[in-house]
């Protein structure tokens, strides 16, 4: 008996030793000849700094980073010999961008980030919707989602911001602004509202502020922050954007394809719930006296002005038609008005805004008592905004 018991309690000891032999087995390390991949705001600059952050099983970086640099002024990068723990990784881009608001390189850098699973991809790319979708995911998944799902669900959340629904796209980082279809446009669209008339730090703080706000629930809550969005959307020339991207390109020997943004920026504008809160502001008076553009008010008699205060990125065209009027030059003459010869033919005169983002005034003078009409143009209409007709004394 005694016998019996011996063996049993050597077969016991070795299936034990056995599976704890298995448990200890480590996974597989994950092996890339090659990651690929671009860049883009608009594209990121030869010079940008790129890394590739290691991450474990739990989404945490591991201190494991492959770095290397942008190669050219389309945005492209390569790291070679990758191998890692998980499939997991963290790309971050820091570095200057050609604004296609602008048509100029920026002046200063920002950083863009994109969180994704490698396991059937060599190829990923950074880009804003990428950026802005990483919070997000880092909550969902802390929260018992999977990967996948967390990345599917906060992709599809962001889109809804921008009055976008569209199951089916795919995955962020495989979006590329300089290649055709709908989810392409749809990235060219959101990078370009994002933009607007910002500067980078105003960019980059706004990207911040959005990731910040949908974090938890995946909703803008933020009414300010949905208006900064429709603001500058709104004062969008969208074909001179098409064509400071084609140029851009053009100047690098690419022959690229922009896919139709302009779809996705008209729906926004047509779709949206958020506030337009950046309007055209006329004074009731300016230095030089009381506002002939001000509100519904029809009557005037002396010491009178031309004010109007313009945000960034709009545009203004008063017409003045009837009648006889005078406006001082000189030292204290037109400030940031562009001003047409007097048509007589028509009696008219055109009064146009040089620089948006400025202050336009001028010390002005009916010296006809007669009925007079004011056209307003703003933000490069073709027809009146509105119309008036007032009265000078």
């Amino acid at each position: 008996m005694k016998k019996i018991y011996l063996v049993l309690l050597a077969f016991t000891l070795f299936v034990f030793s056995s599976c704890k032999k298995n448990n200890n087995e480590e996974k597989p390390l994950i092996l890339k000849d090659v990651i690929n991949g671009f860049v883009q705001k608009g594209p990121f600059l030869n010079g940008t700094s790129m890394g590739i952050y290691e991450l474990n099983d739990t989404y945490s970086p591991t201190g494991k980073i492959y770095t290397t640099q942008i190669a050219d002024n389309s945005g492209v990068f390569q790291i070679n010999n990758i191998s890692l723990i998980s499939q997991y990784v963290l790309l971050k881009a820091d570095g200057y961008y050609f604004n296609e608001i602008t048509g100029e390189n920026s002046s200063s850098p920002i950083t863009l980030y994109a969180l994704t699973d490698i396991t059937n991809k060599t190829s990923i790319n950074v880009n804003v919707l990428s950026n802005l979708e990483k919070s997000r995911i880092e909550y969902l998944i802390s929260n018992g989602l999977s990967f996948s799902v967390a990345k599917k669900q906060a992709e599809l959340e962001i889109l809804k911001i921008f009055s976008i629904t569209k199951p089916d796209i795919v995955d962020s980082d495989l979006l590329n602004i300089t290649q055709d279809g709908d989810d392409n446009a749809i990235l060219l669209a959101i990078s370009i509202i994002m933009q607007g008339y910002r500067t980078e730090s105003d960019l980059s703080e706004l990207l911040a502020n959005i990731s910040t706000d949908i974090r938890q629930d995946g909703l803008l809550n933020s009414a300010s922050l949905g208006s900064m969005l429709i603001n500058d959307a709104k004062l969008l020339d969208l074909p001179q954007i098409r064509a400071n991207i084609e140029n851009r390109y053009a100047n690098l020997g690419m022959t690229v394809t922009v896919p139709n943004f302009e779809k996705y920026i008209n729906r926004f504008l047509d779709s949206t719930n958020y506030q337009f809160t950046n309007n055209i502001i006329y004074p009731e008076f300016s230095t030089y006296g009381e506002n002939i553009l001000f509100g519904d008010k029809t009557t005037f008699s002396s010491n009178l002005s031309l004010a109007a205060n313009l945000p960034k990125g709009s545009s203004l065209k008063i017409i003045i038609k009837n009648g006889v009027w005078g406006y001082q030059i000189g030292p204290n003459g037109p400030i940031n008005w562009a001003i047409s010869t007097y048509d007589y033919e028509l009696q008219q005169q055109t009064f146009t805004a040089i620089e948006s983002g400025r202050s336009c005034d001028l010390n002005f003078e009916f010296i006809q008592g007669s009925n007079h009409i004011i056209e307003y143009y703003e933000n490069n209409s073709l027809i009146p905004t509105r119309v008036k007709i007032v009265m000078s004394k």
